[in-house]
């Protein structure tokens, strides 16, 4: 009786003690990595002092590199932001920087990927067909966004779903709560991918109840991001899950070798479970998003769990990217599961992902659509604020035209480099009138939309350039659900555990993050 309380308590382990501390990090491929980026600084150095009789010509060099790739980017199809950015690093860096360019905007080690991905796309466009009298329904309530849909589907298989019932999760431990019955549930299989996993309570109990439904012949599927090996988890932990019967990946395990790949993480937070339930939202499965670590005070976090027809949509989110190395992919018998579609949910629900390696940025626009077409009010809740020029334009134009904009930031951050060049964009929204909150309690991890008690987004997409230009994203975009009262409750008793930025507390801001955040501005795309 002892042990399986211990069990119920603590999860199930994989880690032997110490497998994360500092001598594991140096041993691993992270040590390797470093070691091998600071050999090539090295060389660097060393090149520029035996042929330091050759100034004149690099000087040369470096003038004929600024006159060539000032074209190239004023011509590209960056935003002025990034434009800006790079005119900045070339000039002061004409040899390296053009390098440096042509490295991250090229498909350097991941252009099989990329035509993988493109391929998915548009064979996953014909997986999901969109519902003709769903369409008409949302046509006649809003034509906006129907038209939104429209593109949705351009972008990828996204369509609008009408039976489909939706709750929301104000705080990971609330999500949690309800996650480890609907597994319990878990009777053909469970799709399970998140950005980053941390063993401890949280990830223990839902692994103990993974392992036990492998057992039981559930088919368990768990994708993470590489990153984890850096921090997280060891290397080897999807041969550890697969004793279990846990059949696991990791995307983009990092590995030393060159490659534009990496820019590239999995940022989404999905779990599926016999393709009639789902959940998403911004929460991990790691201790601190259900407030058992308080690493910066209380951890404000979000999620939704859709049951319905529009699980299908995240199926095949989970599945496109699962499959991304396979030659061979099943989705039919997936997709094909019974959905359990209630008969009275309410409005319109179209999930969504962002891909960072095709033309369209999903996320992004998205939340622009929202920002042009509200009449009332867009509150907003995100950990990070680091605008294009776009963006920033739009939540400006809101304000400006007399929609109450607000925006919920975290009160402790944890990053300052993050917290001290969303600072830097403050003051210009503050003057056209949007009003800006730092929560106090501690660090806000939601990712929340709310427009004019009719749209909400809720989702993994932060506003800032990661997720807006490089990670895979996904969210639920929620168009009058009976759930979007309660986000917006939410949203209002978030609001009132905060406290109002005002130029005045701006002003009293420490020395070394006045500095330091303008300094990050100048480089922020690249961040």
């Amino acid at each position: 009786m002892e042990e399986k309380n211990t069990r119920e308590s603590q999860g199930l382990s994989l880690l032997k003690k110490g497998q994360k501390g500092l001598f594991a990090v140096i041993f691993s491929r992270l040590g390797i990595i470093v070691l091998l980026f600071l050999l090539q600084l090295f060389l660097l150095f060393a090149i520029a002092r035996w042929f330091s009789q050759f100034l004149a010509h690099l000087y040369a060099l470096s003038i004929v590199m600024d006159i060539i790739m000032v074209p190239v980017l004023l011509n590209s199809r960056l935003d002025p932001t990034a434009q800006i950015t790079w005119l900045m690093v070339i000039m002061i860096m004409p040899v390296f920087g053009a390098l440096l360019y042509v490295y991250t905007c090229s498909n350097l080690g991941h252009r099989a990927m990329c035509q993988r991905v493109r391929e998915s796309t548009e064979q996953n466009r014909r997986r999901i067909r969109q519902d003709p009298a769903v369409m008409q329904r949302l046509e006649a309530e809003n034509a906006h966004a129907a038209a939104l849909v429209r593109y949705m589907r351009r972008s990828g298989c996204h369509p609008a779903y009408d039976r489909t019932d939706v709750t929301y999760f104000p705080l990971g431990e609330d999500k949690w709560a309800r996650m480890l019955p609907e597994l319990e549930k878990a009777e053909k299989f469970i799709f399970l991918e998140y950005f980053i996993i941390d063993e401890g309570l949280m990830w223990g109990r839902v692994l103990e109840i993974l392992a036990r439904k492998a057992k039981e012949g559930v088919e368990v599927r768990l994708l993470y991001d590489g990153t984890n090996e850096f921090s997280t988890l060891p290397h080897d932990y999807p041969e550890r899950l697969k004793k279990l019967g846990i059949q696991c990946r990791m995307f983009a395990p990092l590995t030393p070798f060159l490659s534009t790949h990496y820019n590239y993480r999995d940022h989404r937070k999905i779990l599926v479970i016999d393709g009639h339930t789902a959940f998403n939202g911004g929460i991990n499965l790691a201790d601190e998003y259900i407030n058992r670590k308080n690493k910066y005070g209380h951890w404000k976090d979000t999620a939704v769990m859709l049951k319905g027809e529009a699980v299908r949509s995240f199926t095949l989110m989970f599945l496109q990217l699962w499959h991304l190395q396979d030659k061979e992919a099943e989705y039919d018998r997936y997709l094909a599961a019974p959905t359990c579609a209630p008969e009275h949910a309410s409005g319109f629900v179209i999930p969504y992902g962002d891909c960072p390696v095709d033309e369209d940025k999903l996320g992004e626009r998205v939340y622009l659509d929202i920002l042009n077409h509200a009449r009332h009010y867009v509150h907003i809740m995100t950990p990070y604020l680091i605008l294009d020029s776009e963006m920033e334009n739009a939540l400006i134009y809101a304000a400006e035209r007399g929609v109450d904009v607000r925006i919920i930031m975290p009160g402790i951050p944890d990053k300052e480099m993050a917290y001290a060049l969303a600072k830097t964009y403050y003051p210009a929204l503050m003057a056209a009138g949007v009003r800006i909150y730092e929560y106090t309690p501690g660090f806000v991890h939601a990712k929340v939309f709310t427009c004019d008690d009719e749209t909400a987004v809720v989702g993994t997409i932060n506003l800032d350039y990661r997720s807006l230009y490089h990670h895979f994203e996904c969210a639920t975009y929620l168009y009058k659900t009976d759930c979007i009262a309660e986000i917006e409750a939410d949203f209002q008793q978030t609001l009132a555990r905060c406290e109002r930025v005002t130029i005045e507390k701006l002003k009293k801001e420490p020395l070394k993050r006045k500095i330091l955040g303008p300094a990050l501005k100048v480089i922020a795309p690249l961040l």
